[in-house]
């Protein structure tokens, strides 16, 4: 599964980890991403989206209409 979220496009970001002695190798920050399966009222069917948890929180204040029209918008297919 990618890391990266449908809704709002967090992908991971990359640093270093730094050890006690101060040796750098390189990390992978991966956000938090989980799938979730939401009715679609206006199509009558679900929909399987890849959401981060931030994500899920915004579909919960907003509703899955409005952003599946998010989605959709910024070019992801749905």
């Amino acid at each position: 599964m990618s890391a990266h979220c449908q809704l709002t496009g967090a992908r991971p970001g990359f640093g270093n980890t730094i050890s006690h002695s101060h040796r750098c190798t390189s990390r992978r920050f991966d956000p938090n991403v989980q799938r979730k399966r939401y009715w679609l009222p206006s199509e009558g069917r679900y929909v399987r989206l890849t959401l981060s948890a931030k994500a899920i929180k915004t579909v919960d204040s907003i509703g899955i209409e409005a952003a599946v029209a998010r989605i959709r918008a910024r070019g992801e297919k749905v």
